[in-house]
Protein backbone atom coordinates (compact mmCIF):
# COMPACT_ATOMS: atom_id res chain seq x y z
CA UNK A 1 0.00 0.00 0.00
CA UNK A 2 1.79 3.09 -1.32
CA UNK A 3 0.94 6.11 1.15
CA UNK A 4 2.22 10.10 0.77
CA UNK A 5 4.37 11.28 3.62
CA UNK A 6 5.85 14.83 3.16
CA UNK A 7 6.94 14.94 -0.43
CA UNK A 8 7.70 11.39 -0.65
CA UNK A 9 5.72 7.47 -1.39
CA UNK A 10 5.88 5.28 1.33
CA UNK A 11 4.96 1.60 0.71
CA UNK A 12 3.64 1.07 4.28
CA UNK A 13 4.36 -3.08 4.58
CA UNK A 14 4.70 -5.40 7.11
CA UNK A 15 8.51 -4.57 7.40
CA UNK A 16 7.76 -1.47 8.11
CA UNK A 17 4.54 -2.09 10.46
CA UNK A 18 6.40 -5.13 12.56
CA UNK A 19 9.28 -2.33 12.89
CA UNK A 20 7.38 0.44 14.07
CA UNK A 21 5.56 -2.27 16.89
CA UNK A 22 8.97 -3.24 18.11
CA UNK A 23 10.36 -0.35 18.68
CA UNK A 24 6.89 0.97 20.60
CA UNK A 25 6.90 -2.37 22.30
CA UNK A 26 10.32 -1.84 23.44
CA UNK A 27 9.10 1.75 24.41
CA UNK A 28 6.44 0.65 26.49
CA UNK A 29 8.73 -1.04 29.01
CA UNK A 30 11.36 1.32 29.37
CA UNK A 31 10.14 3.43 32.22
CA UNK A 32 10.46 0.06 34.30
CA UNK A 33 13.72 -0.58 33.03
CA UNK A 34 15.10 3.01 33.64
CA UNK A 35 13.94 2.57 37.05
CA UNK A 36 15.60 -0.50 37.99
CA UNK A 37 18.73 0.05 36.22
CA UNK A 38 19.60 3.29 37.71
CA UNK A 39 23.19 3.30 37.74
CA UNK A 40 23.82 0.87 34.89
CA UNK A 41 22.08 3.65 32.88
CA UNK A 42 24.64 6.28 34.35
CA UNK A 43 27.36 4.20 33.08
CA UNK A 44 26.17 3.28 29.60
CA UNK A 45 25.11 6.81 28.82
CA UNK A 46 29.17 7.70 29.04
CA UNK A 47 30.02 4.97 27.11
CA UNK A 48 27.29 5.67 24.39
CA UNK A 49 27.94 9.61 24.41
CA UNK A 50 31.83 8.93 23.27
CA UNK A 51 30.85 6.00 20.67
CA UNK A 52 28.49 8.54 19.54
CA UNK A 53 30.44 11.35 19.33
CA UNK A 54 33.01 9.34 17.58
CA UNK A 55 31.56 7.65 15.07
CA UNK A 56 29.62 10.73 13.55
CA UNK A 57 32.47 12.73 13.02
CA UNK A 58 34.05 9.40 11.28
CA UNK A 59 31.40 8.98 9.16
CA UNK A 60 32.38 12.47 7.99
CA UNK A 61 36.55 11.67 7.81
CA UNK A 62 37.26 12.02 11.36
CA UNK A 63 40.17 10.05 12.10
CA UNK A 64 40.04 10.04 15.63
CA UNK A 65 39.44 6.58 17.86
CA UNK A 66 36.64 6.13 20.53
CA UNK A 67 39.78 5.99 22.89
CA UNK A 68 41.44 9.16 21.18
CA UNK A 69 37.88 11.12 21.79
CA UNK A 70 37.53 9.50 25.45
CA UNK A 71 40.98 10.98 26.60
CA UNK A 72 40.20 14.66 24.82
CA UNK A 73 36.60 14.42 27.06
CA UNK A 74 37.72 14.06 29.72
CA UNK A 75 39.71 17.13 29.80
CA UNK A 76 38.86 19.34 27.43
CA UNK A 77 40.87 22.42 26.65
CA UNK A 78 39.91 24.84 24.42
CA UNK A 79 43.00 26.66 23.63
CA UNK A 80 44.44 22.98 22.72
CA UNK A 81 41.87 22.12 20.34
CA UNK A 82 44.89 23.04 17.04
CA UNK A 83 43.10 20.36 14.59
CA UNK A 84 40.10 19.83 12.94
CA UNK A 85 39.23 16.68 14.10
CA UNK A 86 39.82 17.70 17.86
CA UNK A 87 37.73 20.77 17.11
CA UNK A 88 35.17 18.71 15.28
CA UNK A 89 34.79 16.21 18.36
CA UNK A 90 34.36 19.05 21.37
CA UNK A 91 31.82 21.19 19.21
CA UNK A 92 29.95 17.45 18.88
CA UNK A 93 29.83 16.46 22.28
CA UNK A 94 29.14 19.88 23.47
CA UNK A 95 25.73 20.13 20.86
CA UNK A 96 24.99 16.29 22.01
CA UNK A 97 25.03 17.21 25.75
CA UNK A 98 22.63 20.29 25.48
CA UNK A 99 20.40 18.50 23.43
CA UNK A 100 20.42 15.49 26.49
CA UNK A 101 20.05 18.41 28.94
CA UNK A 102 17.67 20.65 27.89
CA UNK A 103 15.72 18.93 24.50
CA UNK A 104 12.29 19.74 26.01
CA UNK A 105 13.29 23.70 25.46
CA UNK A 106 14.83 23.45 21.77
CA UNK A 107 11.54 23.29 19.39
CA UNK A 108 12.20 22.36 16.01
CA UNK A 109 12.41 25.90 14.52
CA UNK A 110 15.23 27.50 12.15
CA UNK A 111 16.81 29.50 14.45
CA UNK A 112 17.56 26.51 16.43
CA UNK A 113 18.86 24.55 13.70
CA UNK A 114 20.62 27.48 12.96
CA UNK A 115 21.87 27.79 16.58
CA UNK A 116 23.00 24.17 16.49
CA UNK A 117 24.90 24.01 13.94
CA UNK A 118 26.57 27.14 14.90
CA UNK A 119 27.54 25.29 17.89
CA UNK A 120 28.43 22.35 16.28
CA UNK A 121 30.92 24.50 13.84
CA UNK A 122 31.99 26.23 17.47
CA UNK A 123 35.73 25.59 17.67
CA UNK A 124 36.39 24.84 13.74
CA UNK A 125 38.85 27.64 12.82
CA UNK A 126 38.04 26.93 8.62
CA UNK A 127 33.83 26.92 9.23
CA UNK A 128 33.88 30.21 11.19
CA UNK A 129 32.44 31.72 7.56
CA UNK A 130 29.52 29.69 7.26
CA UNK A 131 28.34 28.55 10.65
CA UNK A 132 25.37 28.97 11.66
CA UNK A 133 24.09 30.28 8.35
CA UNK A 134 22.58 28.44 5.29
CA UNK A 135 25.28 28.20 2.62
CA UNK A 136 26.26 29.74 -0.30
CA UNK A 137 27.54 27.58 -2.79
CA UNK A 138 26.18 23.90 -3.97
CA UNK A 139 27.99 21.27 -1.94
CA UNK A 140 27.08 17.57 -3.16
CA UNK A 141 26.69 14.55 -0.62
CA UNK A 142 30.31 12.76 -0.80
CA UNK A 143 31.15 9.85 1.51
CA UNK A 144 34.17 9.32 2.88
CA UNK A 145 36.51 6.07 2.68
CA UNK A 146 38.98 4.59 4.64
CA UNK A 147 41.91 5.22 1.74
CA UNK A 148 41.17 8.82 1.95
CA UNK A 149 38.76 8.59 -1.18
CA UNK A 150 35.60 10.58 -1.67
CA UNK A 151 32.72 9.98 -3.75
CA UNK A 152 29.86 12.06 -4.74
CA UNK A 153 26.71 10.63 -4.26
CA UNK A 154 23.99 12.81 -5.08
CA UNK A 155 23.55 16.26 -5.99
CA UNK A 156 21.48 18.48 -3.32
CA UNK A 157 19.13 21.65 -3.50
CA UNK A 158 20.50 24.81 -4.91
CA UNK A 159 21.93 27.44 -2.43
CA UNK A 160 19.71 30.79 -1.83
CA UNK A 161 15.99 30.91 -1.98
CA UNK A 162 15.67 26.85 -2.94
CA UNK A 163 17.45 25.75 0.25
CA UNK A 164 15.25 28.63 2.63
CA UNK A 165 11.97 27.51 0.78
CA UNK A 166 12.95 23.83 1.10
CA UNK A 167 13.43 24.06 4.85
CA UNK A 168 10.99 26.35 5.80
CA UNK A 169 8.36 23.86 4.17
CA UNK A 170 10.39 21.10 5.69
CA UNK A 171 10.07 22.07 9.34
CA UNK A 172 6.21 23.72 8.76
CA UNK A 173 5.07 20.14 7.55
CA UNK A 174 7.18 18.17 10.42
CA UNK A 175 5.97 20.52 13.19
CA UNK A 176 1.94 20.57 11.84
CA UNK A 177 1.76 16.67 11.16
CA UNK A 178 -0.40 15.33 13.43
CA UNK A 179 -1.55 11.72 12.40
CA UNK A 180 1.69 10.24 10.75
CA UNK A 181 3.57 7.91 13.36
CA UNK A 182 6.51 10.05 15.19
CA UNK A 183 9.02 7.73 13.95
CA UNK A 184 7.90 7.86 10.44
CA UNK A 185 7.93 11.79 10.47
CA UNK A 186 11.36 11.88 12.07
CA UNK A 187 12.69 9.61 9.87
CA UNK A 188 11.01 11.84 6.63
CA UNK A 189 12.49 14.93 7.76
CA UNK A 190 16.10 13.38 8.50
CA UNK A 191 16.13 12.18 4.34
CA UNK A 192 14.92 15.36 3.28
CA UNK A 193 17.09 17.61 5.68
CA UNK A 194 20.47 15.29 3.94
CA UNK A 195 18.48 16.16 0.77
CA UNK A 196 18.47 19.62 0.52
CA UNK A 197 21.67 19.72 2.37
CA UNK A 198 21.03 23.61 3.85
CA UNK A 199 24.39 24.40 5.74
CA UNK A 200 27.84 24.32 3.61
CA UNK A 201 29.36 21.58 6.05
CA UNK A 202 28.42 19.81 8.84
CA UNK A 203 24.90 18.43 7.59
CA UNK A 204 25.45 15.07 8.26
CA UNK A 205 26.74 15.17 11.92
CA UNK A 206 24.01 17.70 12.14
CA UNK A 207 21.37 15.64 10.95
CA UNK A 208 22.35 12.69 13.76
CA UNK A 209 21.83 15.62 16.24
CA UNK A 210 18.49 16.37 14.98
CA UNK A 211 17.66 12.78 15.16
CA UNK A 212 18.43 11.84 18.84
CA UNK A 213 16.23 15.64 19.48
CA UNK A 214 13.04 14.59 17.83
CA UNK A 215 13.57 10.85 19.35
CA UNK A 216 14.02 12.34 22.62
CA UNK A 217 11.05 14.89 22.36
CA UNK A 218 8.78 12.12 21.03
CA UNK A 219 9.60 10.10 24.45
CA UNK A 220 12.20 7.56 23.30
CA UNK A 221 14.59 8.26 26.02
CA UNK A 222 16.04 5.25 25.52
CA UNK A 223 18.87 6.47 22.76
CA UNK A 224 20.81 8.15 25.36
CA UNK A 225 21.93 4.95 26.77
CA UNK A 226 23.21 3.76 23.60
CA UNK A 227 24.91 4.75 20.16
CA UNK A 228 22.65 5.23 17.20
CA UNK A 229 25.83 7.14 15.71
CA UNK A 230 27.79 3.97 16.03
CA UNK A 231 24.81 1.68 14.55
CA UNK A 232 25.28 3.87 11.34
CA UNK A 233 28.91 3.87 11.20
CA UNK A 234 28.74 0.28 11.17
CA UNK A 235 26.63 0.09 8.17
CA UNK A 236 27.98 3.43 6.29
CA UNK A 237 27.98 1.38 2.60
CA UNK A 238 24.73 0.66 3.19
CA UNK A 239 23.73 4.63 4.38
CA UNK A 240 24.79 5.93 1.36
CA UNK A 241 23.74 3.33 -0.82
CA UNK A 242 20.20 3.75 0.27
CA UNK A 243 20.15 7.32 0.39
CA UNK A 244 21.44 7.47 -3.19
CA UNK A 245 18.87 4.82 -4.64
CA UNK A 246 16.00 7.02 -2.96
CA UNK A 247 17.91 10.30 -4.02
CA UNK A 248 17.65 9.08 -7.55
CA UNK A 249 14.24 8.97 -8.05
CA UNK A 250 14.00 12.66 -6.75
CA UNK A 251 11.48 14.21 -6.52
CA UNK A 252 8.21 12.26 -5.57
CA UNK A 253 10.67 9.55 -4.67
CA UNK A 254 9.93 6.32 -2.76
CA UNK A 255 11.54 6.66 0.29
CA UNK A 256 10.24 2.90 1.77
CA UNK A 257 14.16 1.66 1.98
CA UNK A 258 15.09 4.63 3.86
CA UNK A 259 12.60 4.48 6.27
CA UNK A 260 13.39 0.63 6.60
CA UNK A 261 16.97 1.17 6.97
CA UNK A 262 16.07 4.19 9.65
CA UNK A 263 14.12 2.00 11.92
CA UNK A 264 16.34 -1.42 11.82
CA UNK A 265 19.15 0.92 12.71
CA UNK A 266 16.78 1.82 15.68
CA UNK A 267 15.45 -1.75 16.16
CA UNK A 268 19.14 -3.20 16.47
CA UNK A 269 20.44 -0.47 19.10
CA UNK A 270 17.55 -1.15 21.49
CA UNK A 271 18.51 -4.84 21.07
CA UNK A 272 22.23 -3.97 21.72
CA UNK A 273 20.99 -1.62 24.65
CA UNK A 274 19.07 -4.69 26.51
CA UNK A 275 21.95 -6.76 25.85
CA UNK A 276 24.46 -4.91 27.95
CA UNK A 277 21.90 -4.00 30.47
CA UNK A 278 21.69 -7.53 30.57
CA UNK A 279 25.07 -8.06 30.82
CA UNK A 280 25.37 -5.49 33.68
CA UNK A 281 22.78 -7.59 35.87
CA UNK A 282 25.31 -10.69 35.07
CA UNK A 283 28.21 -8.48 36.07
CA UNK A 284 26.71 -8.08 39.44
CA UNK A 285 26.95 -11.77 39.95
CA UNK A 286 30.33 -12.57 39.22
CA UNK A 287 33.27 -12.07 41.41
CA UNK A 288 35.95 -9.74 40.81
CA UNK A 289 38.20 -12.17 38.78
CA UNK A 290 35.03 -13.54 36.79
CA UNK A 291 34.05 -10.14 36.03
CA UNK A 292 37.72 -9.45 34.49
CA UNK A 293 37.52 -12.37 32.57
CA UNK A 294 34.24 -11.72 31.34
CA UNK A 295 34.50 -8.18 30.24
CA UNK A 296 37.99 -9.39 28.40
CA UNK A 297 35.97 -12.21 26.33
CA UNK A 298 33.61 -9.68 25.88
CA UNK A 299 35.38 -7.10 24.10
CA UNK A 300 37.96 -10.07 22.56
CA UNK A 301 35.38 -12.51 21.09
CA UNK A 302 37.67 -15.64 20.44
CA UNK A 303 40.53 -15.06 22.88
CA UNK A 304 42.53 -18.24 24.45
CA UNK A 305 42.74 -19.13 28.10
CA UNK A 306 47.07 -17.83 27.53
CA UNK A 307 46.36 -14.58 26.39
CA UNK A 308 43.58 -14.39 29.12
CA UNK A 309 46.35 -14.97 31.64
CA UNK A 310 48.92 -12.40 30.35
CA UNK A 311 46.84 -9.80 30.02
CA UNK A 312 45.02 -10.06 33.74
CA UNK A 313 48.17 -10.95 35.10
CA UNK A 314 46.25 -14.34 36.88
CA UNK A 315 47.82 -17.46 36.56
CA UNK A 316 47.14 -19.56 34.19
CA UNK A 317 45.30 -22.62 36.34
CA UNK A 318 43.25 -20.15 37.82
CA UNK A 319 42.14 -18.45 34.59
CA UNK A 320 40.97 -22.03 33.76
CA UNK A 321 39.14 -22.88 36.90
CA UNK A 322 37.62 -19.68 36.41
CA UNK A 323 36.69 -20.74 32.65
CA UNK A 324 35.27 -23.36 33.48
CA UNK A 325 32.53 -21.63 35.91
CA UNK A 326 31.72 -19.18 33.45
CA UNK A 327 30.90 -21.94 31.19
CA UNK A 328 29.09 -24.00 33.51
CA UNK A 329 27.10 -20.89 34.30
CA UNK A 330 26.11 -20.75 30.63
CA UNK A 331 27.76 -17.42 30.35
CA UNK A 332 30.76 -18.28 27.87
CA UNK A 333 30.96 -21.13 25.34
CA UNK A 334 34.14 -22.70 24.25
CA UNK A 335 35.35 -23.28 20.48
CA UNK A 336 37.98 -25.45 19.25
CA UNK A 337 39.86 -28.48 20.44
CA UNK A 338 43.49 -28.62 21.78
CA UNK A 339 45.73 -25.88 21.27
CA UNK A 340 43.22 -24.04 19.44
CA UNK A 341 40.42 -23.47 22.23
CA UNK A 342 39.12 -19.92 22.26
CA UNK A 343 36.34 -18.53 24.11
CA UNK A 344 33.14 -15.99 23.26
CA UNK A 345 30.17 -14.93 25.21
CA UNK A 346 27.39 -17.05 24.73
Amino acid sequence: MNNEVYNFKVTIDWTLINLISEIDRFDANWTAIERKEGQSLKELKSIATVRSVGASNRIEGNKMTDEEVDVLLQKIDITKLTDRDSQEVVGYFEVLDLISESYENIDLTESNIKSLHNSLMKYSAKDQWHKGNYKKHSNAVEASFIDGTRQIIFQTTDPGFATEDSIRELLNWYNSEKIIHPLIRIAALVYDFLSVHPFQDGNGRLSRLISTLLLLKNGYKWIEYVSFEHEIENRKNEYYQVLRSCQAQRPKENVTVWMQFFLSCLSNIQSQLLMKLNTKSVETKLSPKEKSIYLIIQSRPNIKSGEISEKLAIPLPTVKRLLSDLINKELIEKQGRGRSVSYTIK
